[in-house]
């Protein structure tokens, strides 16, 4: 499953920004968790909607648009 499956923007939620599943938990918040030491076990269970793929997508996501900035940087 690619993140494109998973990660959602819809203009009217959360300001546009990249969600999960259409719900208000952003990539940005996932993101955040886990810089700050959250283990993906640790995500999980405190938001227990969320899978381990949504984590994945999420981490997919970031790695896809750092690519994409690279490219338009070069």
């Amino acid at each position: 499953m690619s993140y494109q499956d998973i990660i959602t923007i819809e203009p009217g939620k959360r300001g546009g920004k990249p969600c999960i599943r259409g719900m208000r938990i952003t990539v940005y918040d996932v993101l955040e968790y886990l810089a700050s030491g959250m283990t993906q076990e640790e995500v999980l269970a405190d938001f227990p909607y969320l899978t381990k793929e949504d984590i994945l997508a999420c981490l997919s996501y970031a790695a896809d648009r750092e690519k994409r900035l690279m490219v338009v940087e070069a």
